[in-house]
């Protein structure tokens, strides 16, 4: 059957056709509709996981059991799941086991450019790296195959192009093997020392299997041979070059970045007068050409940063654009902002009111850092808000605690900010952390969390109870607020910064987004009462603006939150009515 998919589905419909038992994910763009699409599938165990360290250690387990098993992240959770990641490759598998990892080139929804393919080589696992949606389907598949051959993980590399790209896919039939009995076995799977020495010249002579297969392996190959340039490339850089240059060029397309073939890229190098290699990001292929004493052109001429495109790879080689038609318009910008109605802006304003510095996190409460509220001082990584407040008062002086908080969305508490507020009570700094509780994950598209209630399909599942959690890891002082009640969230954090001891307030407010929330009718402005002053502005809400000197209201983006009454001293602002 042929389908039009984009890259992200035809992963899952080649896991599915492979014989997937078990996938466990964490949502993170662009890799979140792997798992969304699995889970639509219905003889397989689909989950999210509270964190991608979690989602691999559940994989590994059902590859454990003898079946076969994935999971999916973008490029930085593969940093998260990287202490289990680089053990496998020494345990290896029963039943086959693949990661998918979703890099990120330009950082649309990211806060770092990545190459996983460094994972690959560092971990010395087998990594296959698609370039159009009916690879990504062929490639998922065969990928099962790889890791039970060969007895170990296989990475699955994307990026945000090829993951949500469309092209045509002949989705197979699923055929499941029969599950492998589990059988014990110490020395493959218990990796104390004596066992990982044992392990290790294992994992070598493995890769040195794979590099043979990789010679004439079906994932690279050579089209067009015979022509006096030659490029090596790879997933989506392929694309573009094939775009530009048509049949003019020899290819060696890369489909196993890792390990990479010696011979196969020597021969295509010797059939060839002027050698190019071009990939994004970092110079993996170009380093290995270099290692086996050839002189390619590369990053001398195609950039390290960015996502590249048919027009950068023209531009470098000083070919024209084609004759295109002229857009005459001046596009408006489009910066980041929170939603209409967005249950954070109340609690940013508040902090953004009191001068409080905010150690941030990674989420869609990331925008309060945009102006009008510039409210974040600092974003690293997920939970890193709740570990850095600790430093950052310990490292500070007292007074210093009055006028700090860390905020942290509720999935992001789940993944990886719980274990730093046991460390927050555990040793012992007066921190106010500030738990953004929307009741989903926002960001990657309103995927459930261990806080909501319902698992990946919907169904009803254990709920954590935040204050509870607090509660038990220490944390006495733990407080529930309505963002959109600015008077109560002004007086509860000054009460929980003037506070001696460790507290977390919670922010609650489901996200305006959600089919389950209903919104009120759109505020109105009475242009007679308006000032002008423009405090309304402050809050940086898409629905508010200033026309014709006067603040005025979208009906079409304003849900009726009131919090931008609630500024307005002049009692502008009002239910229902017709806009003055």
């Amino acid at each position: 059957m042929k389908k039009l998919l984009i890259g992200n589905a035809a992963v899952a419909a080649g896991l599915y056709a492979g014989g997937i038992s078990v996938v466990s994910s964490y949502p993170g763009t662009p890799s979140t509709e792997i798992t969304e699409a699995l889970a639509r599938y219905p003889d397989l165990h689909a989950e999210w996981a509270p964190n991608e360290k979690v989602a691999l250690e559940v994989a590994f387990g059902a590859s454990l059991a003898g079946k076969r098993a994935a999971c999916a992240m973008k490029h930085v959770g593969l940093n998260v799941a990287a202490d289990p990641l680089f053990t496998l490759s020494y345990t290896g598998v029963s039943g086959g086991l693949v990661i998918c990892v979703a890099d990120d080139p330009a950082m649309h929804s990211s806060q770092n450019e990545q190459d996983s393919r460094h994972y690959a080589v560092a971990a010395k696992l087998p990594m296959l790296e698609p370039a159009d949606s009916a690879e990504c389907h062929d490639f998922a598949k065969a990928a099962f195959e790889l890791s039970e051959t060969y007895d170990t993980p296989v990475l699955l590399r994307l990026s945000t192009r090829v993951s949500h790209s469309q092209s045509i896919v002949e989705v197979g039939e699923r055929a499941v093997p029969a599950a492998k009995p589990y059988e014990k076995n110490i020395e493959k799977y218990v990796m104390m020392p004596a066992n990982a020495k044992r392990r290790h010249p294992v994992v070598e002579e493995r890769t040195r299997r794979l590099a043979a297969y990789a010679e004439d392996c079906p994932f690279n190959r050579v089209e067009n041979p015979g022509q006096k340039i030659g490029v090596i490339t790879h997933g989506a850089p392929y694309q573009y070059v094939k775009e530009v240059f048509g049949d003019t060029v020899s290819v060696l397309k890369i489909g196993m970045p890792h390990p990479l073939p010696d011979k196969l890229i020597r021969d295509f190098a010797a059939g060839v007068e002027t050698l190019y290699v071009i990939e994004e990001l970092d110079p993996v292929i170009e380093t290995h050409c270099r290692n086996l004493g050839l002189h390619p052109i590369g990053k001398e001429k195609f950039s390290g940063i960015g996502e590249f495109s048919q027009a950068t790879i023209r531009a470098a080689f000083g070919l024209p654009d084609p004759a295109h038609l002229p857009v005459n318009a001046t596009l408006p910008a489009r910066p980041p902002m929170m939603c209409a109605g967005c249950p954070h802006r109340g609690m940013y304003y508040t902090l953004a009111k009191n001068k409080v510095t905010v150690l941030g996190d990674i989420g869609c409460y990331t925008l309060g850092a945009v102006p009008p509220l510039s409210a974040v001082d600092s974003t690293l990584c997920m939970g890193a808000s709740v570990s850095g407040i600790h430093g950052f008062l310990k490292a500070s002086s007292p007074e210093a605690a009055k006028k700090t908080v860390a905020v942290i969305g509720d999935s992001t508490f789940m993944h990886s900010g719980m274990t730093g507020l046991v460390n927050v009570a555990y040793n012992d700094s007066n921190a106010t952390v500030i738990i953004l509780d929307n009741s989903i994950t926002g960001m990657t598209g309103h995927q459930q969390n261990p806080t909501t209630g319902y698992n990946i399909k919907g169904d009803p599942a254990a709920k954590v109870d935040l204050e509870a959690f607090c509660r038990a890891v220490g944390i006495r002082r733990v407080r529930v607020v309505d963002p959109y009640d600015l008077a109560a969230c002004d007086a509860v954090l000054k009460e929980e910064l003037a506070a001696e001891e460790p507290s977390v307030v919670i922010s609650r407010r489901p996200c305006v987004l959600l089919k389950s929330v209903k919104t009120k009718p759109a505020l109105v402005v009475d242009a007679e009462k308006c000032r002008a002053c423009k405090r309304c502005m402050g809050l940086g809400c898409p629905a508010v603006s200033m026309k014709t000197g006067k603040a005025k209201i979208d009906p079409t983006l304003c849900v009726g939150c009131g919090v931008c009454s609630q500024l307005c001293a002049f009692g502008a602002i009002t239910e229902g009515g017709e806009q003055a």
